[in-house]
């Protein structure tokens, strides 16, 4: 039964909105859901796929979604399921409402309200995508996101390739294992979320750019408003896998980056977002002509929780820092520079005062007050670490303590290796990030055993810089890079690989990961299509696809004589082949664990253990 089916069948089951032939009154269902009547909410809370749509969860408590209910029985011809009212008004809404009823500034594009599966498995490859309203396609995206049967396990170990027998799992039940999923990245997220929600620490993607030189091929015809829907499915989901205390680094370059902004304070909230960051990602220069070279990418940070703290770390001195310290009262603490005593924010009760030094002179408060207490500042005096004359005082900073220590960083990233002259380049393969810009990134978020994300892993490099620096990772990759790909580049990791940061932190290999896949949907239709030998062979598949709804959703699944007729008619086996395959409905392509027991998809009794285990079942 339909969404649209079971909301009216439920809805006539309280016999206050049906007439005396038992048909829905639609005027008394929205009179009763403006005066929030107890039966009503109470009807609609009893089925979990409409409490899902209507409701909203704060805390525990489930609230009534008014305007969303309102908006969609009042769809012209509601009741035979008739869609005219919404064909030019997908995108034009935020917070439930159309934009004339609001006040507010939103980032609004076509089709800003859909699903859009993005199938692209090879860089070279461009498809026409379907976009999966989420008022009128409820059904085809439930079934879309629904958790995925997983197959073709494998653990790799420093010693080779082994089989699965098991998940590894902490004390709360968590599975505390390296994870590579190959697959559509939109539903390896919503697979992952029966497992993870809430859990991830830090999540790092660097999708790609839409700059239409990169690997984004999808529709050409809505290029930026497809981008935008992509990344607009992925981050809501993402945001459901960080935890309380997470952090999320998106980059980015210029032709996306102020609208992905825009785009991330809507999801994240504008009040979780932290910060910019900006790294010199290359010296590549050109002659200045119509704009200046773009040598910069930015790095967008931002929290789950306003509250949440980034980790203290600190990047090594450069020479020109070093050169800095050029005092030194030759009492055995060596060279230092001097920094400033007064404060950076407002003053505060405890830091206005003035202050008398040991040689009787007095200090005048600074205009926004001292650094420290009173206390503390005399004592730095009686350790010789204030540098005073005649018309200064100042606090010493030694430069052996701030070699140990390393220097505070700020937004800016300009020394941790570029894409083009850096030695950190561990892997060959376009695109790819050096481990140091990932090691900061994770030392930012995280702490040892904590879970790192990436699900545009590409050639792996934050799943091997996590590893290295202890941390749980799970990566995910749709596209298809051959021997260059991220199994290859951990399998060299846990070997001991020397590169990238493997010195630094005294790498010396250990550890495994399990590989598995997202288990395709329709692949035993394609299959059997392809090695039909004639019409009576693809006839009987067609009868089977009808009969199991594999069919693209604007595809009558009747098989009319008329249309029987039309295509043996055809008289070409490869066009009939064709035209067959493009029934199937290529945003379903994966088996739903829902349907893991049936018989059709062939799922292997050791799959089916181990989808038990990983699940949790």
């Amino acid at each position: 039964m339909s969404f649209n089916s079971k909301l009216i069948e439920l809805l006539k089951t309280n016999h206050n909105l049906v007439d005396d032939e038992g048909e829905l009154l639609i005027a008394a269902v929205q009179d009763r859901a403006w005066k929030m009547d107890r039966d009503l909410v109470k009807l609609l809370l009893s089925d979990k796929e409409i409490k899902a749509k209507f409701f909203d969860e704060i805390e525990g408590h489930w609230i009534f979604n008014i305007n969303t209910f309102l908006e969609y029985i009042s769809q012209k011809n509601f009741l035979n399921n008739s869609y005219t009212r919404f064909r030019n008004r997908i995108g034009l809404t935020i917070g439930e409402k159309y934009l004339r009823e609001r006040g507010e500034v939103a980032l609004v594009w076509p089709y800003k309200d859909t699903v859009l599966e993005g199938g692209q498995t090879k860089e070279e490859e461009k498809r026409k995508e379907i976009f999966f309203n989420e008022v009128l396609a409820q059904d085809e995206i439930n079934r879309l996101l629904d958790p995925k049967v997983l197959t073709n396990f494998t653990r790799h170990t420093a010693n080779g390739k082994e089989p699965v027998k098991d998940f590894k799992r902490d004390e709360n039940g968590v599975i505390r294992e390296n994870l590579i999923l190959k697959g559509n990245n939109l539903l390896a997220l919503h697979t992952l979320k029966t497992q993870f929600r809430g859990r991830v620490k830090l999540i790092y993607i660097d999708p790609p750019y839409n700059t239409g030189g990169d690997t984004f091929g999808y529709n050409d015809n809505f290029n930026h408003s497809t981008w935008l829907t992509f990344m607009k499915n992925r981050l809501e989901v993402a945001r459901e896998l960080l935890s309380d205390e997470g952090f999320i680094f998106v980059q980015c370059d210029d032709y996306e980056n102020a609208y992905l902004k825009v785009l991330m304070d809507d999801i994240f909230g504008k009040e979780n977002y932290r910060n910019s960051i900006y790294w010199h990602r290359t010296y590549a220069g050109k002659t200045v002509s119509k704009n200046l070279p773009w040598n910069v990418d930015t790095i967008l940070l931002y929290s789950k929780r306003e509250t949440t703290n980034l980790m203290p770390i600190t990047s090594e001195l450069t020479k020109k820092d070093i050169n800095s310290f050029n005092k030194d009262d030759n009492d055995g603490r060596g060279p230092y520079a001097t920094v400033s005593l007064q404060k950076t924010g407002g003053p505060g009760p405890e830091t206005t005062y003035d202050y008398i030094d040991n040689n009787g002179r007095v200090w005048k408060c600074p205009t926004k007050g001292w650094r420290m207490k009173k206390s503390k500042l005399k004592a730095l005096e009686n350790d010789n670490r204030l540098y005073i004359t005649e018309t200064t005082i100042r606090e010493k900073y030694y430069l052996k303590e701030r070699l140990e220590i390393g220097k505070q960083i700020d937004n800016f990233w300009g020394d941790i290796g570029n894409m083009n002259r850096s030695s950190d380049i561990s892997y060959d393969l376009s695109g790819q990030k050096p481990e140091k810009l990932i090691e900061r990134i994770i030392g930012l978020a995280t702490s040892e055993g904590d879970i790192v994300l990436d699900f545009f892993l590409g050639s792996g490099t934050t799943a091997s810089t996590a590893h290295k620096m202890g941390r749980q990772f799970i990566g995910i990759e749709q596209l298809d890079y051959g021997k260059k790909d991220g199994v290859a580049r951990l399998q060299s990791v846990i070997e001991g690989d020397e590169t990238g940061i493997s010195k630094s932190v005294n790498w010396q290999g250990g550890g495994d990961f399990i590989y598995c896949e997202l288990m395709k949907y329709n692949e035993a239709f394609m299959e059997r299509i392809q090695a039909a030998k004639d019409i009576e062979d693809l006839l009987d598949i067609w009868q089977e696809m009808a009969e199991g709804s594999f069919l693209n959703w604007y595809v009558n699944p009747e098989m009319p004589e008329k249309a029987i007729e039309d295509f043996v008619a055809i008289g070409d086996l490869e066009k009939q082949k064709h035209l067959l395959a493009e029934l199937l409905d290529k945003n379903q392509l994966y088996v739903n664990l829902s349907e893991i027991d049936d018989a059709q998809f062939k799922v292997s009794k050791e799959d089916k253990a181990l989808n038990k285990a990983f699940y949790g079942e």
